[in-house]
């Protein structure tokens, strides 16, 4: 089976893409991957071909503010959501779409296989299915769908408990609709009428979880605010970490158990001023003598970390994560889905700070679901960030929650799950077609 993989070029779509792309390589699929130019190195280091994006969606998203500087000037909210929206997803669509329509040419893959935020496949999504391969998307970011309560997404908002909690939903939601939703929609839907097919008449972050033939959500229900889905989600877990993709460090040995070990990260998109989270960690638990302290910097020089580098602290620029967190007692992170759904696979507890991107809305479900504590900051106080770490380690009931969340990806066969199901969905689309060309 010829697979297609068409990916947003950032690593936090990316590393949870080359895993599904291991299971199927594995699985004697031939996979060629479509994403930005600057991930070439990672895909063809696994085995799959590369094509890479057209001019107008070959972005490089590890540098989000370079791709879009007013962002850099705007705070978190919903008038940042607006712009990073419109100028990185709706503006990519016709080069993403161009560069799909290319690779189904050259390739003819069997199916496609995306990430949740490659919204260049809405064209094909809208239009005559016989007409296009089956596609199957992979959420690496929070469930995208309506909520039985009406708050809107990316919001951070936790489920409703009240009617009183709903009545406030719905002036927030009405707010967010007419400085989010609906400019986006009028700008989206000028693109898609240039491809003739229908107009969009849901949030187009939804729209891809209702008309993918596969929706892969990876993490479990119950990292999930629980609601009505799509017959289309399935949830498969959290993807295999990829081993050996950085050496372990020299100060390996320093972890030998004699101290907690408190791994601390801003990932690898909103790592570019560590003052927000690492450098707060390090400083708040500095004269914890009980506590070891590793941050990495998610691919930037370890000395861009403002200050001195406490005693109790060891530092890299990337680690092998399925090594730290073997290790980790805590884990202090701004809230990337991936590596928020990897942690609690491992059973580690979670102290969370972060509001730009997606982070308020899985850093909600992190307090939510009782696997740690959301400090609901970009920038936490030192006191406050210590006494947050003290309290899940202390308080034996988020460890509980975050043992029982790891038991639920246990059961979860993630490489097995996915496999079989775009192994369904590439078959379901030939047997449609040999049922097609017998009744002709």
């Amino acid at each position: 089976m010829k697979v297609l993989i068409a990916c947003t070029p950032a690593t936090g779509h990316l590393n949870p893409l080359l895993a599904v792309a291991h299971g199927l390589i594995d699985d004697r699929h031939d996979v060629t991957f479509l994403t930005g130019s600057v991930l070439r190195p990672r895909v063809e280091a696994i085995g799959a071909g590369f094509r890479a994006l057209p001019a107008g969606a070959d972005f490089d998203l590890r540098v989000m503010d370079e791709v879009v500087p007013e962002l850099k000037t705007i705070a978190p909210g919903p008038q940042w959501l607006r712009i990073a929206m419109e100028r990185l997803f709706v503006d990519a669509i016709p080069a993403q779409h161009a560069g799909l329509q290319l690779a189904l040419r050259d390739v003819r893959p069997d199916v496609v296989v995306g990430d949740d935020m490659i919204f260049g496949v809405l064209p094909m999504l809208l239009g005559q299915r016989a007409n296009r391969p089956p596609v199957v998307l992979c959420g690496t970011s929070i469930l995208h769908w309506t909520r039985d309560d009406g708050a809107p997404l990316f919001l951070g908002l936790p489920p409703a408990a009240t009617q009183a909690d709903r009545d406030k939903y719905a002036v927030i939601a009405q707010e967010f609709d007419g400085i989010v939703n609906e400019p986006v929609a009028e700008r989206l839907n000028g693109v898609l009428a240039k491809f003739g097919v229908g107009s969009l008449t849901m949030p187009m972050f939804e729209s891809v979880v209702a008309l993918a033939d596969a929706y892969l959500q990876l993490s479990v229900p119950s990292f999930e605010f629980p609601r009505k889905l799509p017959p289309t989600v399935h949830f498969v877990g959290t993807p295999p970490i990829i081993p050996n993709q950085a050496p372990v460090p020299p100060w390996a040995a320093d972890l030998d158990g004699t101290r907690k070990v408190v791994l601390v990260t801003q990932g690898t998109v909103a790592n570019h001023n560590f003052d927000l989270l690492v450098a707060p960690t390090l400083k708040a638990l500095a004269n914890e003598p009980d506590l070891l302290v590793v941050a990495t910097t998610g691919g930037r020089p370890v000395d861009t970390i403002p200050g001195a580098i406490p005693s109790n602290a060891r530092v890299a620029s990337y680690l092998p994560f399925e090594w730290i967190l073997r290790k980790a007692d805590v884990f202090v992170t701004n809230g990337g889905y991936g590596s928020v759904n990897q942690a609690m696979s491992y059973g580690i507890p979670i102290v969370s700070a972060g509001l730009t991107e997606d982070k308020a809305d899985v850093n909600a479900r992190v307090a939510w679901s009782g696997v740690g504590v959301n400090l609901a900051t970009n920038q936490p106080d030192p006191r406050v960030l210590r006494e947050a770490v003290r309290t899940v380690l202390e308080k034996p009931g988020y460890r509980a929650r975050a043992a029982s969340m790891a038991d639920e990806f246990a059961k979860r066969d993630t490489r097995a799950l996915i496999v079989r199901i775009v192994n369904e969905a590439a078959t379901g689309k030939k047997a449609r077609a040999r049922r097609n060309a017998a009744a002709a």
